[in-house]
């Protein structure tokens, strides 16, 4: 049977406040680890109230309630309220999370500042957020980071590059069908990326299966169904401390039990990657793509994003 890594991104304070602890006592009655990726520094959610023009959004939005999800004063910061900063105010539930054998990694400095403009943003901007999130990381752990998975899988070619700088061996920074190393101005990266494999529960709730639309109280069925298709097929599965931390915690139980039910291996990323010798691995360059059920485009492996 297959291995299935368990990436969690964690967006907001409230996440990572809430989120991760009952992430952390759910995990542990089944004896289980995963990748912790925390964002780091001024939590700016209610800036994302931009993108609403963007294609896809409102879809969405209209599918998976906003303001049930993360609360109406998250959706404040930044706007309304001031942008507290996560990682002075959210330092005990991180190191939590490592006190607990968890993999710990970097999501970024600030996760609406980064996913919205990373793509576009020089060198000098790039390398200076992610020294911001490393300097942080650094401070409330007391050494590097494992591991990296951007925020809202939004990169560009210094990004990668930092990646290898730093000395990082694994990162989970975009989506697709396969681990690969990443190609930059011509020359393959020495880290190896490990792409999220499968769609997230918010990409599935509201969306047609046959003749009715899958809802939170059957979306673990839905995904369940995915990877019993490929029983053989390495995963990585992108689970929200905001969500699967707070109101889809019962369809995440669910879908750990489905999992070992269906006989998979649950683990972190770097268990994953411990567990390939990474020869063989194809070089590909840094694209993009849509996503069924997420907005805008995404880094999506050129292979192809299986779906």
């Amino acid at each position: 049977m297959a291995t299935i890594a368990l990436k969690v991104d964690v967006d907001t304070l409230r996440g990572t406040r809430a989120g991760v602890p009952r992430l952390l006592q759910l995990l542990a009655r089944r004896g289980l680890q995963a990748t912790f990726l925390f964002s780091l520094g001024p939590d700016h959610t209610g800036w994302a109230l931009k993108r609403v023009l963007r294609p896809g959004f409102l879809g969405k939005v209209s599918r998976t309630s906003v303001t049930r999800h993360y609360g109406l004063r998250t959706l404040m910061y930044g706007v309304l309220l001031p942008a507290p900063d996560i990682g002075r105010r959210a330092a005990a539930e991180m190191r939590a999370a490592r006190d607990a054998g968890h993999e710990c990694g970097i999501h970024c400095w600030d996760h609406v500042v980064w996913q919205d403009g990373v793509r576009t943003r020089d060198a000098a901007w790039t390398r200076a957020q992610m020294a911001l999130a490393w300097q942080r990381f650094g401070d409330i752990f007391g050494a590097a980071p494992a591991t990296h998975g951007a925020a809202g899988w939004q990169m560009n070619a210094t990004a990668l590059q930092q990646l290898d700088d730093w000395g990082l061996a694994w990162a989970s920074d975009g989506r697709g069908s396969g681990p690969y190393r990443p190609v930059v101005e011509g020359r393959t990266l020495a880290h190896v990326q490990w792409p999220t494999t499968l769609p997230t529960l918010d990409e599935l709730i509201g969306t047609e299966a046959g003749a009715r639309r899958i809802t939170e109280s059957d979306v673990a069925q839905a995904l369940l169904r995915r990877t019993e298709a490929e029983p053989d097929r390495d995963q990585v599965y992108t689970l929200h401390a905001e969500l699967e931390g707070g109101l889809l915690a019962p369809a995440f139980e669910a879908l750990l039990d489905g999992w070992r039910v269906q006989g998979h291996t649950l683990t972190t990323l770097a268990g994953l990657h411990a567990a390939n010798d990474g020869i063989g691995l194809p070089a590909l360059p840094l694209a993009w793509g849509a996503v069924p059920g997420r907005s805008g485009e995404l880094v999506v492996a050129p292979a192809g994003l299986r779906t």
